[in-house]
């Protein structure tokens, strides 16, 4: 776990690797002109970040001055030390870490990670990283688990998700698969759309996808009767989030936060390099592992005894 020291209150400086390092005088062996600012926050979010920073590190194949932020940090006193370290490039990790890294200006470069998604007009000239994992690797482990597969059946809140639904449907083609999509811009219309898409639902061809989406997934409204009407209908239920796979959705994928560090370094050594061809908007993630729920496996006939070994997370836990 990163050691921490407050500065002011609102501003702390930590080492990402163990021991608190002081801050490096421009042109110091090993730093590079990269700057992290995410959230100040407690386990196990910490560890999170510090894996993230980790993979930055390694990519950058050097130190990164790094800052944790609280909700009222001092902005103006960040933008002096970031001067006087010669940082051109900020990656913000977390809400917060955007937030502060926004009030900053655009003297310095800006990548974004750790987050699901930003408003698309907020998006124009960023790179941002979400969490939200890339529909085509979604799709390529459903069709690696469920080959009979062909219609995916998703509610979404286009305010949220709009374009991870485009990029859902741009990929749905090369796995044979049909997207059923329909905006729910609140809960009873996310609602309707479970219950007429189960009463039509054949569990041979159709699944049900359930995207990080606070309208559209509830935790405590819609996602017990979504699993529990999934369940009794033996239809395959796959979500972008990790934590329903431990209660009962067949898969997930989740970050792997230290190669996602090393791809948000590769974002901001582009941003640094003159001429780089540099990408922007929001991207999906890619950087990612598997959790499978092998009693929901079972249930719907799939034998994963052979290939356990796929899998980084399996549910129920031994």
């Amino acid at each position: 776990m990163p050691a921490s020291v407050s500065r002011r209150a609102s501003l702390v400086w930590f080492a990402s690797m163990g021991a608190l390092w002081p801050a490096l005088a421009p042109g110091a062996d090993g730093a590079r002109p990269i700057a992290v600012i995410y959230p100040e926050i407690g386990e196990p979010f910490r560890s999170v970040f510090a894996h993230i920073i980790a993979g930055i590190e390694q990519q950058a194949r050097g130190r990164v001055a790094s800052f944790a932020v609280g909700a009222h940090a001092n902005a103006q006193e960040l933008a002096v030390e970031l001067k006087r370290l010669e940082i051109r490039v900020v990656i913000a990790l977390g809400r917060n870490g955007l937030k502060t890294a926004n009030a900053l200006g655009r003297d310095v470069g800006l990548i974004v990670g750790g987050v699901l998604s930003v408003p698309e007009s907020g998006a124009r000239g960023l790179t941002v990283h979400s969490l939200a994992p890339d529909p085509a690797l979604l799709f390529g482990q459903l069709k690696d688990l469920l080959p009979g597969a062909r219609r995916v059946l998703v509610a979404y809140d286009a305010r949220q998700n709009a374009w991870l639904i485009r990029r859902a449907r741009e990929a749905a083609t090369s796995y044979g698969l049909e997207i059923v999509a329909e905006e729910a811009a609140d809960l009873k219309s996310a609602i309707r759309f479970y219950q007429q898409s189960f009463a039509a639902a054949d569990a041979r061809r159709d699944v049900l996808w359930l995207p990080q989406d606070s309208t559209t997934v509830d935790e405590s409204a819609v996602l017990p009767l979504v699993l529990q009407e999934a369940w009794d209908r033996s239809v395959a239920v796959f979500s972008s989030s990790v934590a329903h796979v431990r209660r009962g959705a067949l898969f997930s994928l989740y970050p792997d936060n230290t190669a996602l560090g090393r791809s948000l370094a590769v974002s901001a050594l582009s941003a640094l390099a003159p001429g780089a061809p540099v990408q922007q908007g929001v991207l999906p993630l890619r950087d990612v592992l598997v959790a499978v729920n092998v009693r929901t496996a079972n249930h719907l006939g799939i034998s994963l005894a052979a290939r356990r070994q796929q899998f980084d997370l399996i549910f129920p836990e031994p």
